[in-house]
């Protein structure tokens, strides 16, 4: 009997298999009727729990009791938002939706390749989180302050708004203060999990900073079309900025998916950097706590960042909004006719429940949206987060050039202090397209037009 004819019996590939020829060996050695060995592997397939202790049949049925439970031979169900998605994020999504713990599925318009979960990509799993689903830069986060300037100072004042930003602020792969700032995060239990305990000093001199890759921190003007809190219709200064939990997220990351990954040595290699931690095992609880930090850490970078700018300019907060993607959340949806206690991964998508405000930008020189989400169930509550890329990294810093580049920011009325070619417009989709293609999803309330805009510079390696 070899490994196929296993495989055939039921027997997943890997230890188990191993361990289902050791028991053959055995059983034949002994004296064992070879005719009934088929007989003998599919009771053991069947019940494994009844021959845990069997001193023969031990071994072989522990590891079926450990092993994880093969991938769907279809996937779950999901509905993609917009046309014309690049191939590969859509097989991602397909493949994603094979996972034994999926439950569910949505892929936004704004989709492109990620690692594991696509970028756009939203997947409720029942009782485990994974952590390339939720993401390498842990809980980004938009948040746009509105504050009490006058709207000529965006044109008389940009040198004033640059020189603010360049002080309160840092940008780049280990970008970090020397004077350092305080919040309250730093008093939280940083010992939840050991990644975390270990970069407790190198998140306190990261925090307020903003990265590399996609994040940013830009004034412009906010039209916003109704009443919003307190605040009027009307067009406003205000400050918008796009960045996550720095290197202490991408330590928590790393350290747990290659857990998740070694749990489960015989998924599928296309699904290896999806593999799933169980919320009933210690991993998975320490992953989650973490989780959980860094999105309070990520919100403390935001909050940092637009106090000291606003009190660098001297300015009153007139309005603050800000949202999350990158993460997991712990939410009750009806699926397939049937409410359920689910997981469900955004990884660049934006919760968007019944009259859920959120952010959702577009490149540095066109609009990002304000907008209140409609509770749609086929999305998981979720819209995109962006405009989403056409063009990898290499491919724009090989065909871009920055006569072009900077001819479009000076038509669109953009201030560049520092970007690399890779985020240029250029690269990204149109954010109008993507917002027409989810108008079940959100309603516009409010637009914001970047006039001044910072980011790493050339060069740097990219942390989104």
């Amino acid at each position: 009997m070899n490994s196929q004819h296993l495989l055939r019996l039921g027997v997943p590939l890997g230890e188990s298999t191993r361990r289902a020829i050791d028991f053959i060996s055995k059983f034949i050695l002994g004296g064992g009727d070879k005719t009934q060995l088929e007989a003998e592997v599919k009771a053991i397939v069947a019940n494994p729990a009844a021959f845990a202790d069997d001193p023969l049949r031990g071994a072989f049925a522990k590891t079926l009791l450990a092993a994880p439970p093969p991938p769907r031979d279809t996937p779950v169900k999901y509905r993609q938002w917009g046309e014309g998605l690049e191939h590969e994020a859509v097989m991602q999504m397909e493949k994603a939706c094979l996972l034994p713990v999926a439950v569910a599925g949505a892929l936004m318009p704004d989709a492109h390749v990620g690692y594991g979960l696509p970028i756009g990509g939203v997947l409720a799993t029942e009782n485990a989180v994974i952590p390339y689903a939720v993401g390498v830069d842990i809980a980004c986060r938009m948040k746009m302050t509105v504050l009490d300037l006058p709207l000529r100072d965006l044109e008389r004042k940009q040198d004033r708004l640059a020189r603010a930003i360049e002080a309160e602020t840092r940008f780049g792969v280990g970008a970090k203060f020397q004077d350092r700032r305080t919040h309250d995060v730093l008093d939280a239990d940083w010992s939840v999990s050991p990644i975390t305990k270990q970069n407790q000093d190198r998140a306190w001199s990261q925090l307020g900073t903003s990265g590399s890759g996609n994040h940013f921190v830009e004034f412009g003007v906010f039209t916003l079309r109704e009443p919003l809190a307190a605040l009027p219709p009307g067009e406003y200064v205000a400050l918008l900025s796009h960045s996550g939990s720095r290197g202490t997220g991408a330590a928590v990351c790393d350290h747990y998916s290659k857990i998740a990954i070694s749990q489960f040595p015989d998924l599928p290699k296309e699904l290896k950097r999806l593999a799933w931690l169980s919320l009933d095992s210690a991993e998975g609880q320490e992953y989650w706590a973490a989780m959980e930090l860094m999105g309070r850490y990520a919100a403390a970078n935001h909050a940092c960042i637009h106090q000291h700018l606003a009190a660098n300019l001297g300015a009153t907060v007139l309005f603050d909004l800000e949202n999350h993607h990158n993460f997991a959340w712990k939410e009750r949806h009806v699926i397939d006719g049937v409410a359920r206690d689910v997981i469900v991964h955004r990884k660049g998508a934006t919760p968007a429940g019944d009259g859920v405000l959120g952010i959702i930008p577009g490149s540095m020189a066109s609009p990002g949206f304000v907008v209140r989400g409609k509770g749609n169930a086929e999305s998981l509550h979720s819209a995109s987060h962006g405009a989403g890329r056409v063009m990898s990294r290499k491919r724009a810093t090989e065909s871009l050039s920055w006569d072009k580049a900077r001819r479009l920011l000076h038509d669109r009325g953009v201030n560049l202090i520092s970007a690399g070619l890779d985020e240029m417009p250029m690269v990204y989709k149109d954010i109008h397209t993507v917002m027409a293609a989810q108008t079940d999803l959100v309603e516009v309330i409010g637009q914001f037009d970047p006039k001044l805009v910072k980011m790493a510079p050339a060069g740097e390696r990219p942390e989104d």
